[in-house]
């Protein structure tokens, strides 16, 4: 495969700034300062979901196609999805790589039975397929995303992008209340952090358009987005039993079909209301360790004394 390497995203003064040294086509390159902080920022979720009690996992970055569409993750979100296919080794010698255009064509390929997803507990529910369940179960990930986009923009818009989640996996109680424990911790980090952010509902077509569950979602939505000026950065999601049913989840307790909810945090996204806040890489580090120390801290005040 050529590669063509993109710019390192410099040290910026804005956002602005970000964008313009991002690589071509959605898939910029990180310096080390911008490396330091999102590896900060990544331990620092994935600490929280620990702390709750959550398994570390990790997840591989393709996943057959045909999983995936039985989750009617193509119905769905269609117009952000990426698929990787082989080589034809036979018809490539007919069909060689276009310089011109940069491309194989669609004739040298084989079938694209691979798909890149978009978010990472895709991961986690088709791997906990067929099995059953503590009805608590919470499992944190860390994955390469992918997303067709219309445009690609520094570290606000990529087509290639880290996105750790902390996905909970259970009775319904227990879904319900990640998403509210997980909410606040978001609220704190941002206040901490000087982030001014505001929580909105987003309309991602989860389930089919024209279905009962559609509906459902429009009166009382899924997805809730955290937002730093027009960019969101997290989000908290319900999916109810959607999984449970399509993945054969089952609940030890119950051996009904588990309940599923997750928090998810755009790693590079960060970096970017960050550095847009702060100004540059080093008082954006700053403000997350500063943050972290205050709301440990805190914690510790809330705990009480130790006798």
């Amino acid at each position: 495969m050529t590669v063509t390497t993109p710019a390192t995203v410099g040290e910026p003064r804005s956002d602005t700034r970000a964008a313009a040294g991002g690589g071509a086509g959605g898939l910029p390159t990180l310096g080390p300062e911008a490396t330091r902080l999102l590896r900060l920022l990544d331990d620092t979720f994935e600490g929280w979901g620990v702390a709750a009690g959550a398994r570390p996992m990790t997840m591989p970055p393709l996943l057959p196609a045909a999983d995936l569409a039985r989750l009617d993750y193509y119905d769905n979100f269609p117009h952000q999805a990426v698929v990787a296919a082989p080589l034809d080794l036979e018809r490539r010698a007919t069909t060689p790589f276009d310089t011109d255009t940069g491309r194989f064509p669609t004739a040298a390929l084989e079938p694209a039975a691979l798909g890149l997803p978009s978010a990472s507990c895709y991961a986690v529910y088709l791997t906990h397929q067929g099995t059953r369940v503590a009805d608590d179960t919470l499992v944190t990930v860390c994955s390469w995303c992918f997303r067709k986009e219309t445009h690609y923009e520094g570290m606000r818009r990529q087509l290639g992008f880290r996105m750790r989640e902390i996905v909970a996996i259970g009775g319904r109680e227990h879904a319900e209340n990640h998403l509210a424990a997980f909410t606040d911790r978001v609220h704190a980090f941002a206040e901490a952090l000087d982030l001014p952010l505001r929580k909105e509902a987003a309309c991602d077509p989860f389930f089919d358009k024209g279905g009962s569950k559609a509906l459902l979602q429009r009166l009382t939505p899924v997805k809730h987005e955290f937002l730093y000026e027009d960019l969101a950065i997290a989000s908290v999601n319900t999916h109810r039993n959607f999984f449970g049913d399509r993945c054969a989840i089952t609940l030890e307790s119950t051996g009904g079909p588990a309940f599923t909810s997750c928090v998810a945090f755009g790693l590079e996204r960060w970096l970017s209301a960050l550095t847009r806040r702060h100004g540059d890489w080093d008082a954006a580090t700053q403000a997350v360790l500063d943050a972290n120390a205050r709301l440990r801290a805190d914690a510790s005040g809330a705990a009480g004394p130790v006798i």
